[in-house]
């Protein structure tokens, strides 16, 4: 029997029309009878009443219909329990982290776990915080770091994914200076004019998720005008020290900046955020050596 014949015949089955069914498989009409009837005659018996419109199941495609949708659930489980078995044995720890912990936080880290816990191999994908997280939710990574707040909710959280929290940071709004080290960019009060130049994070980005929901509001009461939208910090801080407008950039990213006077703090302290560094994974087993390195990590964190 060909597994696409299941599809086939569940889409008859939901319309009893074998036009709109040929079509939503996307095959001609005579291909697709032709594919329902090899179908019936594996099975030895028809499975469709053809004498009316639209066509009925018969009692046999009746219990059919239970058995293919059985057959297609256990199929589905197939891949994921192949990865669970290959990763019971694996060694190699798959990260997915945001850029700006890629280079800042993740390195430090993992050479302080290594006093904890003996590290194999270690695969890293390096993306904005959206595509890391669909990597952890599809199972492709077994963990995922990222900046997160107590008060904002992603999709992990939604999902009920583990998370613990590894390290901390700061957003802080910060611009480049003038001759006088003075902010070339400031946040506005109210009333000001004229409007502040900001250099603002896109929808993709982890940091302007967070951004939005707490200091949103608050924003757009004052005068602010987006002259440039980007995914990552590192584009921003880049926009930043050639003066181009005020951004939120995590301390981690910018502290040699601050201590150097390439950037400036451009807001009062009212405006920065608390960041917290999370280590997120499915509830999920993940096998020997994620587990290990799981415990490690959890261990890390509550004795830091």
């Amino acid at each position: 029997m060909n597994l696409s014949w299941l599809d086939d015949f569940l889409a008859l089955a939901a319309s009893g029309n074998f036009s709109r069914a040929a079509e939503e498989r996307h095959m001609t009409q005579p291909a697709f009878s032709r594919r329902i009837r090899a179908l019936e005659e594996w099975l030895g018996t028809d499975l469709f009443d053809r004498s009316s419109q639209p066509a009925r199941l018969t009692e046999a495609g009746h219990w059919f219909r239970k058995v293919a949708q059985d057959l297609q659930a256990n199929v589905a489980r197939v891949p994921g329990e192949a990865r669970a078995i290959a990763e019971a044995s694996a060694t190699t720890l798959r990260f997915a982290a945001t850029h700006a912990l890629s280079f800042t936080f993740m390195p430090r880290w993992l050479q302080a776990l290594e006093s904890h816990t003996s590290l194999g191999p270690v695969q890293l994908v390096s993306d904005v915080q959206q595509r890391c997280e669909a990597l952890l939710l599809q199972s492709q990574v077994q963990f995922m770091l990222a900046h997160g707040h107590e008060r904002v909710k992603g999709p992990l959280e939604e999902a009920g994914c583990l998370s613990i929290v590894v390290g901390s940071d700061q957003l802080i709004p910060v611009s480049a200076a003038d001759a006088k080290g003075h902010p070339l960019h400031r946040l506005p009060t109210a009333g000001d004019d004229p409007a502040v130049q900001l250099l603002a994070y896109s929808t993709e980005s982890g940091l302007g998720r967070i951004l939005r929901e707490l200091k949103g509001p608050a924003l757009e009461r004052l005068r602010v005008r987006n002259v440039l939208t980007a995914h990552l910090a590192s584009v921003l801080r880049t926009m930043a020290l050639d003066g181009r407008g005020l951004a939120w950039l995590p301390q981690l990213l910018v502290a040699d900046d601050l201590a150097s006077g390439r950037l400036v703090v451009a807001a009062p302290d009212e405006w920065r955020i608390q960041l917290e560094i999370r280590l997120h994974r499915d509830r999920a087993g993940l096998g020997r050596a994620a587990e290990a390195f799981w415990i490690a990590a959890s261990t890390a964190a509550k004795a830091a």
